[in-house]
């Protein structure tokens, strides 16, 4: 039996129809992507599938006791106190035991005292009574797991950080299917690999949204698109989807385009009056009628956003010059001893983890920073135009339309005058939605907002920060290809390693200490050229990888437990052969669509072999520490 099973689901919201009809089952071990255009209706099924919105028809069937846990896309503002309140608040008045016993354990080893003492008995009989010495480990493990510190104020936390502890309290809860809506925003490169390696070895079921496509081709096992309100199951991996959706839409373009070329026969007969009130044709005229009823019901596929950038004069050859730029933030170096030279036409892609400098680097790079010491020489003729991923630029309270056109109902783009509402079609704005306020706007459309405001100022420098977050697939294609025949300098900040690597012609490349190394072609040629030159990158965080490798034995064991400890070396790598075969089979597309107990053996297997590595590395611990004590 399915996960979940949904059967003819309806839902609008007062327009056409979001979801029209629409059936999906998940199964146990999956991981599906969900993809379609910004406001399709991604999110929207995902709340009904945690139940967080009921349909106005049809029905969703789960499988009796099934947990479902939704992490949405953005951090609430709300969330207060430690990393281990916040994991543990999702798990109700036990939970509110092991948050009370966690606080009085700390206070209690720095103030002690008899009151505390008696506090901390009654919660552990409380606990005790409960069964909830279980729920403590849990949230301690998946806690550890993850990476994070505990006693850790929740709002003391980067952007990063605080969706890796909501991630833990997703898990805390033991989801049976767990809904990821794009779980890669404003993480940086490092965060995606780690959560793509957590995500590969996790043995629940997950439904997850993303515009990543690299994250898109390592996870899913199976791909789903919700497209004007219907929803297809594509088999394969995504570069087969992008294969069988266009042939489709050509399909269903052409066998409109032979229905339309019919309708409109018929329509010249019926003009023609009298053949049609005979007798005998009155069921060409009832066909007709259900012609035009099927044409009315007919939802066409909302156009493509049409991108366009104005290019400024011509800048002079040299653009930027920098010659040994240090710049430190509160006495610590962000940027030091950096030369580079940034000549016409040149796209560089900028890339290190969050908080490392990126922004600080482009504000010098383009003169609005002074260096501490070097020099930074600019070009002649310079024409910036900048993308601020904080969104800034937008006025909250003013329409779409006059965050674009300044008031004014005409916009000039390469030398033509245009109306304002026909150029904020071209980014998929309706009349309508161009009157409406910016802060009513998704994601998505406050970056497409901000792109159309761009893109009506000439430049011949453009400064893009994160311009790829909420971005439909089809969307960030276009703006590859408009990047890709851009004239001018482009200088990007991404964590889309798809993106810089299908754009950009160089990376500069944070590393430690405040060195930004500069490195031919885009994110894969950097890795490629720096595992040339430097010791192999660890693997993003898995709990074993944190680990010290076991050493040689020393002294002071019992015969017995020094032929133990020689032979834990070996043991632990078999296990850690075994465990990288097992999410390798797990990660293959095809896995998920064979016999359902081939799966779940294979997920039992996977946690076995993690509990017998995790008690390896503990006995080797424990008899290193006793041969060298």
């Amino acid at each position: 039996m399915p996960l979940v099973t949904l059967h003819n689901l309806q839902l609008s919201f007062g327009g056409p129809l979001l979801l029209d009809n629409v059936n999906l089952s998940i199964d146990r071990g999956e991981r599906i992507c969900l993809l379609g255009r910004n406001g399709a209706g991604k999110s929207t099924l995902m709340k009904l599938i945690a139940g967080e919105l009921r349909p106005d028809d049809g029905e969703m069937v789960v499988e009796k006791g099934a947990r479902i846990v939704r992490l949405g896309q953005e951090v609430p503002r709300d969330i207060t106190g430690s990393v281990f309140d916040v994991v543990s608040a999702g798990l109700g008045e036990v939970g509110e035991l092991v948050r009370e016993y966690h606080r009085l354990s700390a206070r209690l080893g720095v103030e002690g005292g008899d009151r505390l003492l008696e506090r901390l008995s009654r919660v552990q009989h409380e606990l005790e009574a409960a069964g909830g010495w279980r729920t403590e480990q849990r949230v301690e493990s998946v806690v550890s797991r993850l990476g994070l510190d505990a006693d850790v104020e929740f709002a003391a936390l980067s952007g990063g950080l605080k969706r890796r502890v909501l991630l833990a309290r997703a898990l805390v809860l033991e989801p049976d299917l767990l809904l990821l809506d794009e779980p890669t925003n404003h993480l940086d490169i490092a965060a995606i690999e780690w959560l793509e390696e957590f995500m590969l070895g996790y043995g629940g079921s997950l439904l997850f949204i993303t515009h990543d496509r690299m994250f898109l081709r390592r996870l899913a096992t199976r791909i789903i698109e919700l497209d004007r309100g219907r929803l297809s199951d594509w088999p394969g991996d995504f570069d087969n989807f992008l294969r069988r959706k266009e042939e489709a839409l050509n399909a269903q373009a052409l066998e409109n385009a032979r229905f339309d070329k019919k309708l409109a026969q018929e329509e010249q007969w019926i003009r023609q009056g009298i053949k049609a009130r005979r007798t005998r044709n009155e069921g060409r005229v009832r066909a007709l009628k259900a012609m035009r009823e099927e044409r009315g019901r007919r939802r066409e596929r909302t156009g493509r956003v049409k991108m366009e950038l104005q290019d400024g004069e011509r800048s002079g050859r040299l653009v930027v010059e920098a010659e040994g730029v240090s710049y430190a933030w509160e006495d610590r170096p962000v940027i030091r001893d950096f030369s580079t030279s940034i000549l016409r036409g040149d796209k560089i892609g900028i890339i290190g983890p969050n908080g490392c400098g990126k922004t600080t680097l482009l504000g010098l790079l383009l003169g609005r920073l002074q260096p501490d010491a070097g020099r930074i020489k600019l070009g002649a003729r310079l024409e910036v135009a900048y993308f601020d991923q904080l969104r800034a630029a937008l006025d909250e309270d003013k329409s779409v339309q006059d965050n674009v056109g300044g008031g004014s109902d005409q916009v000039m783009v390469n030398g033509r005058s245009r109306h304002i509402i026909g150029y904020l079609q071209d980014f998929l704005f309706t009349p309508e939605r161009a009157r409406t306020p910016v802060r009513a706007l998704s994601g998505g459309e406050r970056n497409r907002l901000l792109l159309a405001r761009l893109f009506t100022r000439p430049c011949n420098v453009l400064v893009m920060d994160e311009p790829t977050n909420d971005l439909d697939a089809e969307t960030l294609e276009l703006l590859e290809e408009l990047l890709l025949d851009y004239a001018g300098t482009l200088l990007l900040v991404s964590h889309d390693r798809a993106f810089l690597n299908n754009v950009v012609t160089s990376t500069l490349v944070f590393e430690t200490g405040g060195r930004v190394n500069e490195y031919v072609g885009g994110y894969d040629d950097w890795l490629r050229q720096r595992r040339s030159h430097t010791p192999a990158r660890p693997k993003p965080e898995k709990k074993e990888a944190a680990r010290p490798k076991p050493k040689a034995p020393s002294k002071k064991l019992s015969y017995k437990d020094q032929r133990e400890l020689e032979g834990l070396p070996g043991l632990i790598e078999a296990l850690d052969a075994e465990l990288e075969a097992i999410q390798a089979e797990m990660a293959d597309p095809s896995f998920y669509k064979g016999d359902h107990e081939k799966v779940a053996a294979a997920n039992r297997r996977l946690a076995e072999v993690e509990a017998r590595l995790d008690a390896a590395y503990a006995r080797w611990e424990e008899l290193e520490g006793s041969a060298g004590a």
